[in-house]
């Protein structure tokens, strides 16, 4: 339901039907003669007393576009003069023009007065359902193609809820608009915004990049137009607009002028980050391809700080594989804050990086309130200066889900850095190859760092031809060249590694043991969270009476349980934990989040097989720092569990087991192939020939060919490459066309996972008129009826609380659903997913003493799976026939 409404009931504008033939006039009801434009409501507001009437449709239009103006104005000249036509406000402005009809203003004045409400000038209304054109965005839509703004404006008006309305075959003039007289207020509704906004025409958008942009720009402005700052209606909400800006994030923030290198790292660079980031700061594509440990992220950082104080962006975003990577590496981005910017400024609090804290501190307006699905940091932190966040929703900026636009605004003028980028995944490889080349049209300054890239990936990155396969690498497309530079980089030291192949676990299991008890500090990564919650289960027993520590990593705990394993298993592997390493062996069992920005460093590696690219990351846990303390016994080696060559090519399924539905079997194979026969390889010196011996393009025969068919053409099970690059394509954005972010396919994307509310115990307490919920570490929080007790930052801190108790789980192991309005308590506070579904997205289940999962009124939470949660191993699924 809108919130918001007009305050005036006073004498304004009548709507009179222009002269025109009998014959053209539509028939209307005597009672919409007497309508009043200035009492068309915009928003209603929640109070103690009930719903009571807000800002009327005229005033909340204007505030929006002055929100617009001050979003514009806070932008460096060369990104609005590229990217935001003038009047670009007046856009915005014009976004919910489409209240002004019959059936939105009986809506919101039944949420007023009461179910009982018709007002006799709506009385026409009554039978009608706004849902089937889109409600008031559609007639928004349709309104500015009545009066010919161009190919772009209406759809940017009819799309700032986030998904395009339904008005094919209407015209703005239908009966269920209103018909002329409705019209005809809307236009003078607009022609009141024009003159107001001081904007002598509508502007002219040259291409769908800029519509993209205004979109975002719209949406935007919407929501903190829409937000706290304006929920009272006051006549002097003029000098409400910089706060309500300021809360949102949109701060500008002063860089500090001519630091070097090492005043911001302590070290001074090495070749490689030198070469790297005398190329990378300006606009254009860079590539550092360059071995794990070499400084990258530092080479990335300084670029972009180059960047910033030449003017040439205006923040960052640092894009990493999943969310599953640590929040160790916001750490990093914090203290290079701290470090780059002017004393005073909020963004130099490195605690605002974690998303709880920026959800405490922030207020995005309407849409980012507890509740609503931007109150996600992961969703937010795209249109924060500075943030770190995933790829997937940098991707969601190219593609057709809702809010993708708002992404692609979010994103405009940055440097974006996109960390751990592999050559594995030609699905994810289309989307990424237009997100780099959008973001380059968006004035964006794109740096790219891969251990592990291919020629080919390097090539469609630029758009380019590139010939260089030396290895490291940097490559640069300047914004303002026409062909890419290749400049080699000295290489560091090789380092042999042994490698060794094992079939069977147990006597891998045997080994790292034995390794741990002479004091080694040992890492065992799996593909799967059921395989590491099964090695770590057999481990941790044998282990426990020889003196070793076992842990586990992976992406099934509650955020308040992983950060707390996370910092102590971090602190025992990185460079902080040199003087502790050395006291006992250790075990540290986990899945992909082990090989993603954890700077960890073990004496010994296990690993699953994975594709190469991974591979090689893993590797890159192993003898990390030459300073690190081991054992005599230690060798730089690794394992790696995986069938025969001969069983893999023939039974791959039954040969990698649950490996196979992670990646697909060809790549699998082709991997085993390159590695199967390695004793010992160079590292960094073979990186280059084993990416490109995995990847490189062969023609098949026997049962290699049978899976070289089904990479590309799939299975009943899964699709293949030529479906899944189609899918790409059909999924990539367009403005007036959108799906849901549930719906959006990456291969990145969580979009298949169910979040999970996981809590000890759940209490209504009517007299207090709230809902007390008690946590798993026993802290007890109250959630009143009225979320707004207490004030806004009081909610924000009560939802961001809740948001650490979440797990996110795949759909067949999650919880069964329960109806949206049993969880009535919670819907001011977490997402639920979309209101127009019965059932809820979201779970909520109590842990019991022994770990099982219940449903809040002590169902059983799942008929297929025992569920389980505790601090030691997360989230489990054991099947019931099992």
């Amino acid at each position: 339901m809108e919130h918001e409404a007009s305050r005036q009931e006073d004498e304004g504008e009548m709507i009179r039907p222009r002269n025109r033939p009998k014959s053209q006039q539509k028939p209307v009801s005597d009672e919409c003669r007497a309508i009043r434009l200035e009492r068309c409501l915009a928003k209603s507001r929640k109070t103690e007393r009930g719903s009571e009437a807000g800002y009327g449709v005229a005033e909340h239009c204007h505030i929006v576009g002055e929100v617009a103006r001050e979003l514009l104005r806070r932008m460096p000249r060369w990104l609005r003069e590229e990217l935001y036509p003038p009047g670009a406000e007046l856009v915005a402005a014009s976004h919910d023009v489409g209240k002004v009809s019959p059936t939105f203003q009986l809506k919101i004045r039944r949420a007023i007065e009461g179910s009982s409400c018709t007002p006799p000038e709506l009385k026409q209304a009554v039978s009608l359902k706004e849902s089937s054109w889109g409600g008031h965005p559609g007639v928004s839509q349709l309104t500015l193609e009545a009066m010919e703004t161009g190919r772009y404006i209406p759809k940017i008006a009819g799309l700032h809820h986030g998904y395009s309305p339904r008005v094919e075959g209407r015209i703005a003039t239908d009966s269920q608009f209103g018909g002329e007289l409705w019209q005809e207020a809307r236009q003078r509704l607009l022609e009141r915004l024009r003159e107001e906004l001081d904007c002598e025409e509508w502007p002219d958008i040259r291409d769908e990049d800029q519509a993209r942009v205004l979109a975002g720009l719209t949406t935007v402005a919407d929501w903190i137009g829409s937000g706290s700052f304006f929920e009272e209606p006051v006549p002097d909400w003029q000098e409400r607009i910089v706060p309500a800006v300021d809360s949102a994030g949109f701060i500008p923030s002063g860089v500090r002028e001519g630091l070097g290198f090492e005043e911001i790292f302590g070290f001074p660079p090495r070749e490689s980050q030198q070469i790297f980031y005398q190329q990378a700061c300006r606009p254009g594509v860079h590539i550092l391809e360059a071995p794990m440990g070499l400084g990258k992220t530092e080479a990335a950082l300084y670029a972009a700080y180059l960047a910033l104080s030449r003017n040439d962006a205006t923040g960052i975003y640092f894009a990493l594989p999943t969310q599953l990577t640590s929040e160790k590496i916001h750490d990093r981005v914090g203290a290079f804050l701290d470090s780059i910017l002017l004393p005073g400024s909020i963004h130099r609090m490195p605690k605002l990086l974690h998303g709880n804290a920026w959800l405490k501190e922030l207020e995005m307006g309407e849409e980012g309130r507890p509740g609503r699905s931007w109150f996600d940091a992961r969703k937010r932190g795209i249109l924060a200066p500075f943030a770190v966040g995933t790829i997937d929703q940098a991707l969601m900026a190219v593609m057709n889900v809702r809010h993708g636009f708002v992404r692609a605004f979010g994103l405009a003028g940055k440097v974006v850095i996109l960390d751990e980028v592999h050559s594995y995944d030609a699905y994810t490889g289309l989307l990424l190859d237009e997100l780099v080349s959008t973001l380059r049209r968006l004035h964006c300054t794109v740096i790219i760092l891969s251990a592990t890239l291919t020629r080919e990936r390097r090539q469609s990155f630029l758009e380019r031809p590139v010939h260089g396969l030396e290895y490291p690498l940097v490559t640069s497309q300047p914004a303002d060249a026409d062909s890419p530079v290749e400049l080699p980089v000295t290489a560091q030291t090789d380092h042999l590694v042994t490698i060794r192949l094992q079939a069977e676990d147990r006597p891998v299991m045997e080994e790292a043991l034995r390794r741990a008890e002479e004091g080694q500090q040992v890492l065992w990564i799996e593909n799967t969270v059921q395989e590491a919650q099964e090695r770590y289960a057999v481990l941790a027993a044998r282990a426990a009476g020889m003196e070793i520590e076992c842990g586990l990593l992976h992406s099934r705990f509650t955020a308040a349980d992983r950060q707390r394993n996370e910092d102590h298993w971090v602190g025992l592997y990185g460079k902080e934990g040199i003087e502790l390493r050395t006291r006992c062996g250790r075990i540290l069992v986990g899945t992909q989040v082990l090989e993603q920005s954890l700077d960890i460093d073990a004496d010994f590696l296990v690993s699953r097989i994975a594709p190469t690219d991974m591979l090689l990351q893993r590797l890159g846990r192993l003898w990390r720092h030459s300073k690190t303390p081991r054992p005599d016994t230690a060798r730089r080696e690794a394992w790696l569990l995986s069938p025969p060559l001969p069983d893999a090519i023939e039974h791959p399924y039954q040969a990698f087991g649950s490996t196979a539905h992670v990646y697909v079997p060809y790549i699998l194979c082709r991997t085993l192939e390159v590695w199967h026969e390695v004793e010992q390889i160079n590292l960094p010196g073979d990186i280059r020939f084993l990416i490109e011996a995995t990847y490189e393009e062969r023609r098949e025969s026997g049962a290699m060919a049978r899976w070289q068919h089904e990479l590309e053409h799939g299975n009943r099970f899964r699709k293949g490459r030529q479906q899944l690059r189609q899918l790409a394509r059909i999924g990539l954005s367009s403005i007036g066309q959108t799906q849901s972010d549930d719906e959006a396919a990456t291969r990145y994307s969580d979009r298949e996972s169910i979040e999970v509310l996981l809590l000890q115990a759940v209490r209504t307490l009517r007299e207090k008129r709230a809902t007390q919920v008690t946590f798993l570490d026993g802290e007890v929080l109250l959630l009143p009826r009225n979320p707004k007790q207490g004030g806004h930052r009081a909610w924000r801190q009560r939802a961001a609380a809740l948001q650490r108790q979440l797990v996110k789980v795949p759909p067949e192991q999650a919880p069964e659903p329960a109806l949206r309005r049993s969880l009535h308590w919670l819907e001011e506070y977490l997402y639920l997913g979309s209101r127009d579904h019965e059932m809820a997205r979201m779970r909520v289940v109590l842990v019991q003493p022994d770990g099982e999962l219940q449903g809040v009124n002590g169902e059983t939470a799942s008929p297929d799976y025992q569920l389980v949660y505790d601090g030691q191993r997360g989230y489990q699924a054991i099947k019931n026939s099992d």
